[in-house]
């Protein structure tokens, strides 16, 4: 019983993290197998007729004890890694995918669940959905293919597991091995006091003091390139951004065996290919549909992203620069571009956005809509020093969950931001609290002062959690963001918006040495600047969802080099050559780092048509109406997955959403 994993959870639900050693994970996932399986043939062995009792909720019950492990191991191969771990995930992963190609290839399980289908019980609601999940799920896994086809389909998941955990690990190391060295000189001329000390900070993290050290992360390296002067610095820091995944380490033999094995499994369960079905479980259910979503926005973006390049050329000529914009140029000149058009300079905003402030910012939005309070819970035990946890709970007191906020870069961290749970809300047996954590990159400095993306990221973030932490379901698999992939992202989207109001920014957006609010006429510098260089963001982030789309829906998209493929697919849709897409194959996590996103990357932008549509409800009625905000929390947040996701969000805004307001959002309308 020493073994943490082996004990009751405590009354919180949050994993005893300060007992928690690497030799336990082991015998806590053979356990954690070796029990799943047993509850699954005593499911299968059950004399009694199947019935949706003691076959599809007692599934719903079963591998509780495997689940405790995977949640802390997952979160922590991300959030807190090292090489031990990293070893042992190389050995999990592809075990974990056995385990359940075990589970889900049963013809015997299967039999019982058809069996359900078949056996004309009067389900409802969430009843029903948890059959029709359930079923969906087996049947996506392979469960009416031959035992041969069932068989391949079990080994390709197998081996998909493992190459794209070391896509992502490849990923991580590049990042961590490159850095940017400099001294005191011509090198960081033009860079302001705000990334000069987290330049300084870094070195110093990296045992470097006197200098200065900027990375690939995107908290490092926007601010680096907004500012430097030396161009010849800005290209060499954007180049090894660019080439992640490729220096130290290559990720292109990878990516070409993920893409024909994501191929031939799609086809051995009837889809023309892994993009058709990917979708096919999604809101857009077809690779037509997602593409007509793209080009309805992908028009509009062109015309503006050429105009905006326009400007920056002329802006260097009228520098005295004779040399042609190029990809490393585009941020440093929008900057200067941005300071004299709105005399907007991100040096005299970032004071007003302290970290603990925006945080605050983010807590207060959410008591205003749902009356939520968080209370720090420094008792509590954490998974790394920088890792702050929270009680949340309803106004009256009662206790919704528990969240653990977690904030800053390290190595151990991979990039971007995420949100993730330790433990899921069900109320089956008993009332279940979630606990739900965010994870960031800000660059740790004291104080820690954000940019308005950083501040966008946190909100976007804490939507998420908003999603996980109010679901009120029966059912774990269906609770919280156990969505469809393109609904997911409604929540913590339209978050986003409440950071942008004056009224909730004067509330927040406070100078770190004065506590002075921000003046009005600085907020009205941000509202007019707000849909600046949206040609740029629109276009990388599209061109991103085109190349994903590209790999998963065309014939033998693996089958030569990366590099070429990737310039077709960017020469097919006619991108811009100065702006490429937000992530290059060799480092898209978000597609080769598991199969979640792939073929999925647009769902950023179908979410999108739902947050812009959706906010305007709260526009019209009052950014924090307490009838809107109610219908918002109960028909989409408190949901999850229990109904068809058009349904809840038809319930919640009385129509099918329109694409006008985003058009609107980023500047696009004609």
């Amino acid at each position: 019983m020493s073994n943490p994993f082996l004990k009751p959870l405590p009354e919180t639900g949050i994993p005893a993290f300060d007992q928690i050693e690497f030799e336990h994970y082991r015998e806590a996932f053979n356990l954690g197998f070796a029990e799943h399986l047993a509850e699954i043939e005593a499911i299968i062995n059950n004399p009694e007729p199947a019935t949706f009792s003691n076959t599809v909720e007692a599934m719903e019950r079963s591998g509780r004890q495997l689940r405790r492990v995977v949640s802390v191991f997952w979160n922590l191969t991300s959030s807190d890694t090292n090489e031990k771990i990293q070893a042992l995930e190389m050995e999990v992963v592809p075990e974990y995918a056995v385990h359940h190609g075990k589970i889900s290839s049963n013809p015997a399980l299967f039999a019982r669940i058809k069996a359900v289908v078949d056996g004309g019980e009067n389900l409802k609601g969430e009843e029903k959905q948890l059959l029709d999940e359930t079923y969906q799920s087996f049947v996506r896994a392979g469960a009416e293919l031959t035992d041969t086809n069932r068989e391949r389909v079990n080994a390709i998941s197998e081996e998909l597991a493992g190459l794209t955990t070391e896509f992502g690990q490849n990923v991580l190391k590049d990042t961590n091995e490159f850095e940017l060295v400099l001294e005191a000189g011509e090198d960081i001329a033009g860079l302001p006091d705000f990334v000069l000390e987290m330049g300084k900070a870094e070195a110093e993290a990296r045992d470097k003091p006197g200098k200065y050290v900027f990375t690939t992360s995107r908290s490092s390296i926007t601010p680096f390139l907004q500012y430097a002067e030396k161009r010849d610095r800005r290209e060499q820091i954007y180049k090894a951004y660019t080439e992640c995944g490729t220096r130290g380490t290559d990720n292109h033999p990878i990516i070409q065996r993920v893409v024909s094995l994501r191929s031939e499994r799609a086809k051995l369960l009837g889809f023309q290919s892994h993009a058709d079905f990917m979708l096919d479980d999604r809101m857009a259910k077809t690779p037509e549909a997602v593409t007509n979503l793209l080009d309805q926005v992908w028009a509009p973006c062109q015309k503006r992203v050429a105009e905006e390049a326009a400007d920056l050329q002329a802006y260097i000529q009228g520098d005295g620069g004779n040399f042609e914009l190029e990809s490393w140029d585009w941020w440093y000149y929008t900057e200067k571009v941005r300071q004299g058009r709105f005399d907007l300079d991100e040096e005299e905003v970032k004071p007003y956005f302290r970290l603990e402030h925006v945080r605050d910012g983010a807590f207060d939005v959410a008591n205003k809509l749902y009356g939520i309070v968080f209370k720090p819970r420094p008792d509590l035990p954490v998974y790394h020093p920088d890792v702050v946890a929270y009680e949340a709970t309803e106004a009256d007191g009662t206790l919704i969950g528990y969240f653990l906020f977690d904030f800053f870069m390290r190595p151990s961290k991979r990039g971007g931001a995420w949100m993730s749970a330790f433990r899921d809300q069900s109320n089956l047996d008993e009332k279940v609290h979630p606990v739900i954590v965010n994870c960031c990159n800000f660059p740790k400095s004291d104080p820690c002062l954000l940019g308005m993306d950083e501040v966008r990221t946190l909100f976007h973030e804490f939507g998420h959690g908003l999603h996980g932490l109010l679901s009120n379901v029966k059912y774990e698999s269906l609770g919280g963001t156990n969505v469809k992939q393109d609904f997911v992202e409604l929540p913590s989207q339209i978050m986003e918006h409440w950071a942008m109001e004056p009224e909730v920014l004067k509330s927040y957006a406070r100078h770190v040495e004065t506590n002075q609010p921000i003046p009005d006429e600085l907020i009205e510098k941000l509202k007019a600047s707000q849909t600046f260089n949206q040609g740029f963001s629109t276009t990388e982030y599209l061109a991103a969802c085109y190349l994903d789309m590209a790999w998963h829906k065309e014939a033998g998209a693996g089958d030569g080099a990366v590099d070429d493929f990737e310039q077709a697919a960017m020469d097919q849709i006619g991108k811009i050559g100065m702006v490429d897409p937000r992530y290059k194959s060799s480092y898209f996590q978000h597609i080769f780092t598991g199969d979640h996103y792939s073929a999925g990357y647009y769902v950023y932008m179908w979410a999108e048509v739902l947050d812009a549509d959706g906010y305007e409800a709260f526009r019209e009625r009052g950014i924090f109406d307490a009838a809107t905000a109610k219908s918002f929390r109960e028909n989409i947040l408190e949901k999850g997955g229990t109904v068809d996701p058009m349904t809840l969000y038809k319930t919640f805004r009385g129509r099918e959403p329109e694409v006008q307001p985003l058009l609107k959002n980023r500047g696009l309308l004609a």
